[in-house]
């Protein structure tokens, strides 16, 4: 759907690029938890544009509005209003591109499906649809931090043709990965990553790249098999961002590589409870999370709005020179991180409830 996402834990965002706001109603998040728009602007804060050099030029401070579902500080178990105002909005420079087509871009798409599209900044397929998403998500971190001890942290593992060294996802920090603007806790590879960000916005290119995710204390037995199997959840969430190519967990494609003598995680006793030796699985069998940390990645691909002229035509299939204008991210993956982890968090707080009506 256009705007839901959810079981049980429901997720609903609304607005576009350059509207008047953009936000979310999140039905289902369990009464009586203390909550305040800071516990939410701390998730915002780190998406939000115009941090660094690496990102966009727009300026926004993306301040969070309760606006229902919470009185004197606790939730009341009804629905949760989010609102975020837009206030650095500039649709003029998005009028030469209102009858062409930007080339990878949503734009031909959304004409295609709806006979209409947003003629500003992308509308519904831009990325600051996410607001609504990191806003709701945040709070579902609260409640998986609070109730069963779920920490999620997400970092870059890629820029361009730049891999990052080995971290040690099982105590890697948000405050690590915030210690450097491309959100790389590897200083080296961080260094790297932002040459080659820079490099692409000073040649008015783009770069695409990789998010590795790790979800420590995540119990056994979270998952709906067949269909909404853990994994498959994940998948869904990570592919419904915008910019998003590929997600694979665990071992992912190199698995596929690997025989099963070499790829299997056998099963150990760990603090009482059984575990496994290695986690190839990435914390995932049979849909069903095992009580391992999860891993995943997310590939994210080049920002389709460049600055440099491009060969394309316009709806008419006229041919035309296209050099954009507005302000775009040269890369997504830093700032991408927070919606990651929300986005995981919406996903996990959905499976929890689900799992507590069995018990």
């Amino acid at each position: 759907m256009s705007s839901c996402f959810g079981t049980l834990y429901k997720v609903s965002t609304f607005g576009e690029s350059h509207c008047a706001g953009v936000g979310a109603i999140v039905d289902g998040v369990p009464s009586r938890m203390a909550l305040t728009a800071a516990d939410i602007q701390t998730q915002l804060d780190r998406r939000r544009p115009g941090q660094n050099k690496l990102g966009t030029d727009r300026n926004e401070a993306d301040q969070v509005q309760i606006l229902s579902g919470v009185e004197n500080g606790l939730t009341l178990g009804s629905p949760i209003g989010l609102l975020v105002a837009n206030k650095d909005q500039r649709p003029g420079d998005y009028s030469e591109m209102n009858d062409i087509p930007r080339p990878s871009h949503a734009d031909y798409t959304y004409r295609a499906k709806y006979g209409i599209h947003a003629s500003s900044g992308g509308g519904r397929s831009s990325a600051r649809e996410t607001i609504g998403r990191v806003a709701a998500g945040a709070i579902a971190e609260k409640f998986l931090l609070e109730v069963y001890g779920i920490e999620i942290v997400a970092w870059v593992s890629a820029v361009g043709t730049v891999d990052s060294a080995e971290v040690d996802s099982s105590i890697l920090t948000r405050a690590q990965v915030d210690s450097f603007d491309v959100r790389c806790p590897h200083g080296a590879s961080a260094q790297q990553m932002s040459d080659e960000i820079l490099a692409a916005r000073q040649a008015k290119d783009s770069v695409g790249g990789v998010i590795s995710c790790v979800c420590r204390n995540v119990p056994a037995g979270w998952g709906e098999p067949a269909f909404d199997r853990l994994e498959a959840r994940l998948a869904m969430a990570m592919l419904s961002l915008p910019a998003s190519k590929g997600f694979e967990i665990g071992s992912g494609f190199d698995g596929a590589r690997m025989r099963g003598s070499v790829h299997n995680d056998p099963f150990v006793l760990k603090d009482g409870r059984l575990g496994t030796s290695s986690n190839r699985s990435g914390g995932v069998q049979g849909g069903i999370s095992n009580g391992e940390p999860l891993c995943f990645r997310v590939a994210f691909k080049p920002p389709a709005t460049i600055g440099q002229e491009q060969q394309t035509v316009d709806y008419q299939g006229n041919p035309v020179t296209l050099s954009a204008k507005g302000r775009h991210d040269p890369c997504v993956v830093p700032r991408a991180i927070p919606i990651v982890e929300t986005m995981t968090a919406l996903v996990l707080a959905d499976l929890a409830l689900i799992q507590k009506m069995r018990s």
